[in-house]
């Protein structure tokens, strides 16, 4: 078969940056040591590229959500620094963690009995404290099937770290009252925003995910954390529209003027929506404006203040996640997770 040729689109990792963002992160984390969710692909972001950077820079300590993310991980980071966040729901998934040696978050009094009939083994445990998703009820936690585990961290997971809320304190007070009710080796309970809300929210381990990635969920994080991730597309086309045509789907956009336009192929299939529209792209020092509705693979741009660029040359997305939130409504968690796997190569 022919070899490929070279994409039209691209995401561009700065390598450099997501190291700089762990080690800022496990640096507020001390006296507690920083992991690293990698669950949805890095973010979206890629195992493969993001996964090596983080292990290299110091990381030990690495979080999924599905058994499916496992393998992947585990092509980068020994089992036993690998945990499994929605636990083992059956006997085959409680064979799986003990066959691979990655260690399950026990999440419910059912997932504890599976795990104990199966061999049980080193595990962690997840308390809710009152965001009312997985883990167990600090009342189930004297239940026999939880006090006979091997709990290596016991871990909760904040509602309201991202917001100045009476919600982190209260939930920081159920978290100290489970811990003497558990035997373990280590506790944890803040992620990325949790950092931010110093040590009382740190204990041994912190389990930051959004940050690491480009994420600005404090303002404590301002200046402190780099972007990770710039879409670039090329340009496949330019043309000239006269005064008074449309550009798109629904001829949202009328020229003013006869002007310059360029397409480039990236789209919402892509992860780049249609709320992106009224926003711009860059060339160098040129700004360049997404004109009309985003369509599935493809985003008319003005080239009026970039008169030399043309086809084959390449324009990026500002993708400072604080901004493109403002910009789009969506959350900055999301920006991440959308992106397509068209632009990862």
């Amino acid at each position: 078969m022919a070899d490929l040729p070279p994409p039209s689109l691209r995401l561009r990792l700065d390598i450099d940056a997501l190291a700089h963002n762990w080690r800022t992160l496990d640096t507020m984390s001390r006296p507690a040591r920083a992991g690293a969710a990698v669950k949805a692909d890095c973010y979206g972001l890629g195992v493969s590229s993001c996964v090596p950077v983080l292990r290299d820079v110091g990381c030990r300590d690495f979080f999924v959500a599905h058994w499916s993310e496992v393998p992947a991980v585990l092509n980068h980071v020994p089992p036993e620094h690998l945990s499994v966040l929605h636990g083992p729901r059956s006997t085959e998934e409680a064979a799986y963690a003990r066959s691979t040696g990655v260690r399950p978050v026990i999440d419910s009094l059912r997932q504890a009995k599976l795990w104990a009939e199966s061999g049980g083994g080193a595990c962690h445990l997840m308390v809710d404290t009152g965001i009312n998703r997985l883990g167990l009820s600090p009342d189930e936690l004297t239940d026999p099937a939880v006090q006979a585990l091997d709990v290596q961290v016991i871990m909760s997971h904040l509602a309201c770290a991202d917001e100045d809320s009476a919600m982190n304190a209260r939930q920081l007070e159920r978290f100290r009252a489970a811990l003497p009710l558990v035997r373990h080796a280590q506790a944890s309970l803040a992620n990325s925003a949790g950092v931010a809300l110093g040590n009382d929210y740190h204990f041994d381990l912190t389990r930051p995910g959004l940050a690491l990635y480009g994420g600005v969920p404090r303002p404590e994080f301002a200046g402190r954390i780099r972007q990770v991730a710039s879409p670039e597309a090329a340009i496949i086309q330019t043309r000239r529209i006269g005064a008074g045509e449309s550009v798109g789907y629904n001829a949202t956009f009328t020229a003013p003027a006869d002007m310059r336009i360029g397409v480039v192929s990236l789209g919402y299939a892509d992860g780049i929506l249609r709320s992106w529209s009224g926003a711009h792209f860059v060339h160098g020092q040129s700004r360049l404006s997404i004109l009309g509705k985003v369509s599935m693979d493809m985003i008319v741009i003005g080239l009026s203040d970039a008169p030399d660029i043309g086809e084959g040359d390449w324009v990026e997305l500002p993708y400072n996640l604080p901004d493109a939130a403002q910009q789009t409504a969506l959350s900055q968690y999301e920006l991440l997770t959308v992106l397509g796997q068209r632009l990862k190569h």
